[in-house]
C-alpha cells in the first residue's frame, strides 16, 4: 500500500457572503481505480461548511480540521464504493434524484436563501445538481453497503451487561419519556372569514395578471416564512413532496399562469409553476391564512372537552382518534407519538401539559400552535442516571452502536491495507 499522511490541502477563497470560491483542478486523492479531484473536495467542503455552519475567514483551524475530516470521509466512502462494486450494490436513478433533491433543500435551508447558497458553494444550484449527482450516486451506494454490513452486527444480553459494566459512569443521563397518544382537533376559521381571504388572494392574481410582480406582493403579503423573502419562490420541488390539493394543482397548471386560489391545510395559496423536468417542478406561491377569532377557538375547545367527556378507556381514545383527528401521519394508529422527551418534544405545550395529566385517562383540550390536543398518557419512563431495570432498551441501543463503532472502525482500517491509497502533498 502507498499512503502519503503528510500533505498540504489548498485553502479555498470561501466566504458565506462571496462569489469568489476559487476551484483548484488536480487530483487530490487516488484510491485503486478511484480518483477524488480537488474540485470534488472544495465542492464537498463548501457544502459540509455550510452544514457545520463553519466561516473559514472567522475560524480558519476549525476549516482545515474540516477539509482533514472530509478528504479522509471520501477515502472511506471510495474503498467502500470497491467493496461494493464487487457485490453488485446499486441504487436506483429516482432514489439518487430524490436524495440530491432533499440534500439542496436542506443546503438552501441552512444558508438561509438559495441565493446565499450559490454564493457558499460557488455556483448556481442548477450546475451543483448536475455535477453533484454521480457524487451522491457514490456515496449512496457506498452507504448502502455500509449498512448491509452493519446489519449484520448484533448484541447478546451479557454484551449489554459488560457494556454497562465499563460505561455506567460514563454514559449520558436521560431524561424523563412518556408514552403518549394525542388527538388533534384543528381550530377552523369561519366561512366568512375563508370567502374574505379568497377573495383578496383573487385580487393579488389580477394585479399579477395586469403587471404587478409576484415576488413583490409574495414578500409583501405571504404567510410562508421559508418562501416569503424569495418572492414565494420553493424552488424545485419532486411530486409527492407538497400537500395534494398544491401539487395537483402545481403540476397541472400552464406554465407561467398563476392559479387561482387553492385551499389546503395551511390555508388559501395563489401559485405559478415556473418549469417543468418530468416528477419535478419550480413553483412559486403566496399564501395567505384566514383569521382565526376567539369564537373559532371556543368552538373547537367546546368540540374536544365533548369527546373528552366521552372517552373512558384506551380503545374508545383510539375510536376517536380513527373519527376525528386531524393528524394524518398518527391517524391509523391511534395517535401514538412513541416515546418522547417532554422537555423536548417538537410541540412544546404537549411536553408542558403532561406532568399535569393523570396516567391512563383522557386530558382535557391541550391549546398549542397547531390546535387543540386530548392526550392520553400511557406511561412513564424515569429518567436521571442509566441503569438496567429502568433503561435496558437505552443501554441496549448504545451497545449495539458501540459495536457497530468498533467493529466499523476496524473493518474500514483493515480494508485501507489492502487499496493503493496516494493523497497529493500539493
Amino acid at each position: 500500500m502507498t499512503y502519503k499522511k503528510i500533505f498540504s490541502i489548498f485553502i479555498l477563497s470561501f466566504s458565506l457572503s462571496q462569489n469568489d470560491v476559487q476551484y483548484i483542478d488536480g487530483i487530490a486523492a487516488i484510491i485503486e481505480n478511484h480518483i477524488i479531484l480537488k474540485s470534488d473536495l472544495a465542492q464537498m467542503v463548501n457544502m459540509t461548511a455550510i452544514q457545520n455552519k463553519i466561516n473559514p475567514q472567522a475560524n480558519p483551524d476549525a476549516f482545515i480540521r474540516l477539509q482533514n475530516s472530509v478528504v479522509q470521509s471520501m477515502i472511506d466512502q471510495k474503498i467502500m464504493l470497491e467493496m461494493a462494486e464487487l457485490d453488485s450494490i446499486t441504487v436506483e436513478e429516482k432514489e439518487v434524484n430524490q436524495a440530491l433533491d432533499q440534500q439542496i433543500q436542506m443546503l438552501v435551508a441552512q444558508a438561509g436563501s438559495e441565493e446565499r447558497a450559490e454564493d457558499a458553494l460557488g455556483q448556481s444550484v442548477k450546475d451543483f445538481r448536475r455535477e453533484f449527482w454521480y457524487d451522491m450516486q457514490d456515496r449512496m451506494i457506498s452507504e448502502r453497503y455500509q449498512q448491509q454490513l452493519l446489519n449484520a452486527i448484533s448484541v447478546t444480553r451479557t454484551g449489554v451487561k459488560e457494556f454497562y459494566k465499563t460505561y455506567k459512569d460514563s454514559l449520558p443521563h436521560l431524561p424523563m419519556k412518556a408514552r403518549v397518544r394525542h388527538l388533534l382537533i384543528p381550530i377552523r376559521p369561519s366561512e366568512a372569514a375563508k370567502k374574505t381571504t379568497y377573495n383578496f388572494l383573487a385580487e393579488l392574481k389580477s394585479q399579477i395578471e395586469s403587471g404587478t410582480s409576484f415576488s413583490d406582493l409574495a414578500k409583501e403579503y405571504s404567510l410562508d416564512p421559508g418562501s416569503k423573502n424569495n418572492g414565494g419562490n420553493l424552488g424545485w420541488v419532486t411530486r409527492g413532496s407538497l400537500v395534494k390539493n398544491f401539487e395537483t394543482k402545481a403540476f397541472t397548471i400552464e406554465i407561467g399562469k398563476v392559479s387561482e386560489p387553492v385551499e389546503t391545510e395551511f390555508g388559501y395559496h395563489i401559485l405559478e409553476t415556473l418549469e417543468k423536468q418530468g416528477d419535478k417542478i419550480r413553483v412559486r406561491h403566496i399564501l395567505m391564512s384566514p383569521e382565526i377569532t376567539q369564537t373559532d377557538s371556543e368552538r373547537a375547545f367546546n368540540f374536544g372537552t365533548s369527546l373528552k367527556d366521552s372517552i373512558s378507556t384506551l380503545g374508545e381514545f383510539k375510536e376517536m382518534v380513527k373519527k376525528y383527528s386531524t393528524d394524518k401521519t398518527t391517524l391509523e394508529i391511534g395517535g401514538d407519538l412513541g416515546w418522547i422527551d417532554p422537555a423536548n418534544y417538537t410541540v412544546p405545550e404537549i411536553g408542558q401539559a403532561i406532568k399535569y395529566i393523570d396516567m391512563k385517562s383522557c386530558s382535557p383540550p391541550i391549546n398549542s400552535s397547531i390546535g387543540f390536543h386530548l392526550l392520553w398518557v400511557e406511561g412513564l419512563k424515569k429518567g436521571g442516571r442509566p441503569n438496567l431495570t429502568d433503561h435496558w432498551p437505552e443501554i441496549e441501543s448504545m451497545a449495539l452502536n458501540k459495536k457497530k463503532m468498533d467493529w466499523y472502525q476496524g473493518w474500514i482500517s483493515g480494508a485501507r491495507e489492502k487499496f493503493h491509497i496516494q493523497i497529493s502533498e500539493n
